[in-house]
């Protein structure tokens, strides 16, 4: 049995948030060098205020907003080092850092990946919301391979060393307008949702925190 660590971080500026990824995923990465055993497990949740992170082949131009915009809404932005291009984080969506030593897990990057993708997958068909994957296009989706292809859920990770770093954006009762002012991953011809939008009603996020925790931990053990 792999221990999982929950770690709720619940409602953290985006900035602050960063900066104690890096620690985590610095000190992890210097334990794992210098041959030290027992490197925690951890599923690190939590929410962020008004942010757009774009990852390190992102695209300047699928921002569509000046930044005096952005400032009256009270958005920053943030270059990143994970893959992906353009996102929107903020209130009403869980951001998940599952900090993991993917080399104990015995996992790779695509297979933690699909882990990653499949625990969403899982957990939104406890609220009745068929997912899919996309092929070329990371993440979780609706209705996937139509004209109405929505995606729920955006990945971007980083690997170093076996060690990971970002992770994924699930909307639950999240204001989409904000993605209307991007190319959300840089997709100009599919839209986004949320758990909110889908079944209508405002979803207890705490929960879904929790369901999203006991799905990864028991996705992690039974592979």
């Amino acid at each position: 049995m792999k221990t999982i660590n929950y770690l709720n971080w619940y409602s953290k500026d985006y900035d602050e948030a960063l900066n104690l990824q890096t620690e985590i995923f610095n000190r992890k990465v210097g334990d794992k060098l210098a041959g030290n055993a027992g490197i925690s497990q951890d599923f690190i949740l939590c929410s962020h205020n008004h942010v757009y992170t774009i990852g390190k082949h992102g695209k300047e131009s699928n921002m569509l907003v000046s930044k005096d915009f952005l400032d009256s809404i009270k958005a920053k932005v943030f270059h990143i080092n994970r893959g992906g291009d353009i996102t929107y984080h903020g209130p009403g969506q869980i951001t998940g850092y599952p900090s993991m030593d993917l080399d104990a897990l015995g996992l790779g990057v695509r297979e933690y990946i699909f882990l990653i993708e499949q625990t969403i997958i899982d957990v939104m068909a406890q609220y009745n919301i068929v997912c899919q994957r996309l092929e070329g296009a990371t993440g979780v989706w609706i209705d996937a391979h139509t004209p109405k292809a929505r995606k729920i859920c955006a990945i971007g990770v980083k690997v170093s060393r076996g060690i990971t770093m970002h992770g994924f954006a699930l909307n639950v009762n999240t204001d989409l307008k904000y993605f209307s002012f991007i190319n959300p991953c840089g997709f100009t011809d599919k839209g986004v949702t949320s758990m909110q939008q889908e079944l209508k009603r405002e979803i207890d996020l705490e929960q879904v925190k929790q369901q999203l925790y006991e799905q990864f931990s028991k996705l992690v053990n039974n592979q």
